[in-house]
């Protein structure tokens, strides 16, 4: 093939991708948002934001291991038990896509390929050299434990989760912000034995269900 050739071809996928991650976005801030239940403490807040199924975050990622590190954008929409998350970094990471549920994960990578993940955790680790906690992160993400897992936690006067040890993570809910009418996790850091993932949420909806 012929460098204009492999250029063309380039473009189109490019276009391709952009267009489809634009319709995604549509489809997404189209649908009906609702505002949370008061969350009036910790019970509350637990049980009102396990019943929530549907919902969508916007906001920022960072990664670092002993040797690596970077940043990218995040985006997750989770329906139910599936979850589709989208991270866009920089060059040799690329645009990485994880969608799936606690059962089976697929990866598709910055080329396109897509692999099923049977162990996401480790296979995350073994494939870039950092993991995040797939299966528990969508608990983590509004503030609960993950209610499979024993847990160790620590609440705040007002019932926000401070502080959480799950599966070998530990976790820092280091600032709330607004969300669909209540305060939700704005800034979270967890920590394993070879990964520090910190992510910072700008944006939080919720759907009808």
């Amino acid at each position: 093939m012929s460098v204009n050739g492999s250029f063309r071809t380039l473009s189109r996928t490019a276009r391709l991708v952009a267009a489809t991650a634009l319709l995604a976005g549509c489809a997404t801030t189209t649908r009906e948002t609702i505002d949370l239940p008061d969350l009036t403490d910790w019970n509350a807040r637990q049980a009102a934001l396990a019943a929530s199924e549907q919902w969508y975050l916007k906001g920022r990622i960072g990664i670092r291991t002993e040797d690596d590190g970077f940043n990218a954008k995040l985006r997750w929409t989770q329906d139910r038990r599936r979850f589709d998350v989208q991270v866009s970094g920089p060059l040799g990471i690329g645009n990485v896509k994880l969608e799936g549920d606690q059962r089976s994960v697929t990866l598709t990578d910055k080329d396109g390929v897509e692999t099923r993940l049977g162990d996401a955790e480790t296979e995350l680790y073994l494939r870039y050299g950092w993991t995040i906690p797939v299966g528990s992160l969508p608990f983590w993400l509004l503030g609960i434990p993950d209610p499979e897992r024993p847990a160790e936690t620590q609440v705040d006067a007002s019932g926000k989760l401070t502080h959480l040890v799950q599966g070998g993570w530990d976790v820092s809910f280091n600032r709330y912000r607004d969300g669909a009418g209540q305060e939700l996790p704005g800034r979270i850091t967890a920590s394993s034995s070879t990964t520090r993932v910190r992510i910072v949420i700008d944006d939080w909806r919720f759907f009808a269900q």
